[in-house]
C-alpha cells in the first residue's frame, strides 16, 4: 500500500466511493472539531480539513491550527460558518458542494410545506397523544396545494426545484430574487415579483432560499412579517440567521401567522428552551434539510474531489473565496 503524503480530516466517516477518490493522496482522520489543546496539537499536521453545517472556523481557529492547513472543505452550500476573509489572508481555500443538497433540501421544503398546509403534523400529535380520532384532530383545515400561491424569497438552485416540484403540484409560484433574470424565471414557470413586499402581500405560503449574507440578516422580521396575509405559513430550511425568531412567535402567538416550519435556526443547535420547538403552530426538524443517503454521499464525493484538486495544485471548481487563487498563483 503506498504512503499518502497529505493528511485530511473529515467530521465524519465518508462512503467507500467518497474514500477512494481522497485516499491514493491523503490520509483520511476522521473526528468532531474539538477546541482543546490535543485536538490543535493534531490539527497542526492536517493539509485540508472537511466540516459540516455546525464546525465553526475563525480567524482564531486558523491560526491555531497553523500553516500547513492548505484546503477547508464545506459538504453543503453554505459557508457562513467559516470567516472566508480570514482563509483568503492565510492562503487557505474554502471549497463547498452548491450541487449536492439541492434535490434533498427541496423536497425537505416541500415535505414541511404539505405538513403545514394539510396539518399532518398537528393531526399526528393529537393521534399520537393517545386522544385518538377527536373532533379537533378530524375538523377541516388547511389548503389545497392547487392554485395556491407560494411566494418563494430566493431563486437560486434549491429555490428553483421548489419552484418546479410546486408547479407540478398545480401552485402558482412568484419569486423575489434581484440576481435571477425574467428570461431565467418563465424557464421555470415563476414570476418575478419587483420587491419583497410585492411578494409577501400576495403568497399565502412562503418558504424562503436565500444565502446567509449581510443583506439578508434577519430579512424576516416584524415588519415583513406583517405584510403576510392573515393565517400565511412559513417555511425557513435555509439559514436561521435570515429570521427574528421573537418577530416570528409573535406573528404565531398573536394567530397573524397559521403555521412555521422550520429546519434551521438562530443559534444552532437552537436552546432546548426555545419557545418556537414546542409551540403548536411550528413544525420543527433538526437541520436535516440536506440529510438523505444519497445526498450525504454525493456532498462527500463531492467535496472530496474539490479537495483533492487543491492539494494537487490545480484551481477547484468550487471554489468560494477565488481571490485567493490569485494569491496562490501570482502572474
Amino acid at each position: 500500500m503506498n504512503t499518502p503524503g497529505f493528511r485530511v480530516f473529515t467530521f465524519t466517516t465518508f462512503g467507500e466511493s467518497a474514500r477512494a477518490i481522497l485516499e491514493p493522496l491523503a490520509e483520511i482522520v476522521t473526528g468532531t472539531v474539538e477546541d482543546t489543546p490535543a485536538w490543535y496539537e493534531q490539527a497542526r499536521t492536517f493539509d485540508a480539513i472537511i466540516i459540516n453545517a455546525l464546525a465553526y472556523i475563525n480567524g482564531a481557529v486558523l491560526d491555531r491550527i497553523g500553516p500547513r492547513l492548505k484546503v477547508i472543505g464545506r459538504t453543503g452550500i453554505g459557508v457562513d460558518r467559516i470567516d472566508l476573509d480570514a482563509a483568503t489572508e492565510r492562503g487557505i481555500q474554502v471549497v463547498n458542494t452548491p450541487d449536492g443538497p439541492t434535490e434533498s433540501t427541496a423536497e425537505h421544503a416541500i415535505a414541511l410545506m404539505l405538513s403545514l398546509t394539510k396539518g399532518v403534523a398537528f393531526s399526528d400529535r393529537i393521534t399520537h397523544g393517545g386522544h385518538g380520532f377527536t373532533p379537533q384532530s378530524r375538523m377541516p383545515q388547511g389548503l389545497e396545494a392547487v392554485g395556491v400561491t407560494l411566494g418563494l424569497i430566493g431563486l437560486g438552485r434549491i429555490g428553483a426545484r421548489v419552484a418546479e416540484i410546486a408547479r407540478v403540484l398545480g401552485m402558482r409560484v412568484i419569486a423575489y430574487d434581484p440576481f435571477v433574470t425574467t428570461e431565467r424565471a418563465g424557464q421555470l414557470g415563476v414570476e418575478l415579483t419587483p420587491d419583497l413586499p410585492s411578494l409577501l402581500k400576495q403568497s399565502p405560503v412562503v418558504s424562503i432560499h436565500c444565502p446567509a449574507i449581510p443583506e439578508t440578516y434577519r430579512l424576516i422580521n416584524r415588519e415583513t412579517l406583517a405584510l403576510m396575509p392573515p393565517g400565511a405559513l412559513f417555511i425557513n430550511v435555509s439559514r436561521g440567521i435570515l429570521v427574528d425568531e421573537a418577530a416570528l412567535l409573535e406573528a404565531l402567538d398573536s394567530g397573524h401567522l397559521g403555521g412555521a416550519a422550520l429546519d434551521v435556526y438562530d443559534p444552532e443547535p437552537p436552546a432546548p428552551d426555545n419557545p418556537l420547538l414546542t409551540h403548536p403552530k411550528t413544525i420543527c426538524t433538526s437541520h436535516i434539510g440536506s440529510y438523505t443517503r444519497a445526498s450525504n454521499l454525493r456532498m462527500q464525493e463531492m467535496v472530496c474531489r474539490e479537495v483533492a484538486t487543491a492539494l494537487q495544485g490545480q484551481r477547484p471548481s468550487n471554489l468560494v473565496n477565488r481571490e485567493v487563487w490569485t494569491r496562490l498563483n501570482p502572474v
